[in-house]
């Protein structure tokens, strides 16, 4: 199938998306709230830790705010930090993505839980040094779902998980990276990812399939193998005139061309994908809207601002500088036409 997605990236503006001085922030899912504003929820980790390992250990989930879906957006509040060390999502959550079903706010995110006391910057550094020791932090992610009847909460914060990884299985590691299209009758289907304990950090990645008949229910997987194992990651899916479709990050470049560049996937019944041609969904090459040009570190985690149904805006985590000590990190946001 053509891919006419790419064609339809506009100029990204400058001082749009979401900032935060003393904060990396990342993982920005946007939705028009019932207030009429756009509400961007984001992952974001002070800067007294690297953003690598402290994303792992210390990120929490944030709520900004917008008049108009390029922003800039404004600091709210934040929706998870640390509870519990009883719960899967204790010490850490991540990779936000909002949905609504009916007047039912539907947030899918990760967790990370450890009882170990992980303040001190160093500490972590050393952890991550060491992938072994890493591997067993890594490990721990699972994918929760939280819902609230208004986009500014109270949220119903989860028990639970709603996978578990299987052993012996190519998803034994995390359930991560969660990717949900919610149908007009509530059913759902959850791209995630993982791989194998041999390969845990190193990858490469995987991407499963789990649905359940009503995003209240059980997730069951659908498939025992991964419906792409092509080394991608970070998927965002959505239906739009009755075919699945899919972004995600080629890891290698070995699809779209690019390292780390966007992909684009369709899919009658979300199990069979093919790669739209040209594959390649967009570069870590951005236009912005002074005209100017830059290619950034890094361009991930892609979500889309759905209206009545279609995407109207791109947004993603990106990076830009040498070394990672110095990354200038944010969410950006690039409008459709």
């Amino acid at each position: 199938m053509k891919n006419t997605f790419a064609q339809k990236l506009t100029v990204s503006p400058r001082n749009g998306g979401f900032r935060m001085q003393d904060y990396w922030v990342w993982c920005g899912s946007a939705i028009q709230g019932e207030d009429g504003r756009y509400h961007l929820f984001a992952s974001r980790i002070h800067k007294k830790y690297l953003f690598h390992p402290g994303w792992t250990f210390h990120s929490e989930i944030v709520r900004a705010s917008s008049p108009t879906p390029e922003g800039p957006y404004t600091f709210e509040e934040v929706v998870f930090g640390p509870r519990e060390s009883r719960y899967f999502d204790a010490s850490a959550t991540h990779n936000p993505s909002i949905l609504k079903h009916g007047d039912n706010y539907l947030l899918f995110y990760i967790g990370v839980s450890f009882e170990e006391d992980l303040s001190d910057p160093q500490t972590i550094i050393d952890i991550s040094n060491d992938p072994d020791r890493y591997a067993k932090y890594w490990n721990r992610k699972r994918t929760g779902l939280a819902t609230s009847k208004s986009v500014c909460g109270p949220w119903k914060r989860p028990d639970k998980p709603l996978l578990e990884p299987r052993l012996g299985s190519w998803d034994e590691t995390i359930v991560s990276n969660p990717a949900s299209c919610v149908l007009a009758d509530g059913s759902v289907k959850l791209i995630y990812k993982s791989n194998r304990l041999s390969e845990s950090i190193r990858g490469p990645f995987r991407l499963g399939l789990a649905q359940a008949a009503h995003w209240s229910g059980e997730f069951v997987r659908t498939a025992d193998q991964p419906i792409f194992a092509d080394n991608v990651e970070d998927p965002y899916l959505w239906h739009e005139d009755g075919q699945y479709w899919a972004i995600m990050k080629d890891m290698s470049g070995e699809i779209c061309g690019e390292s780390q560049g966007g992909l684009l996937a369709y899919s009658d019944n979300c199990i069979d994908w093919n790669f739209a041609e040209p594959p390649k969904a967009y570069s870590r090459t951005v236009l912005w809207d002074d005209r100017s040009s830059s290619t950034l570190k890094k361009r991930e985690r892609p979500c889309l601002l759905l209206q009545d149904g279609r995407p109207t805006h791109l947004f993603n985590a990106v990076a830009r500088g040498g070394d990672i000590s110095d990354w200038e990190i944010w969410c950006m946001v690039t409008p459709l036409h």
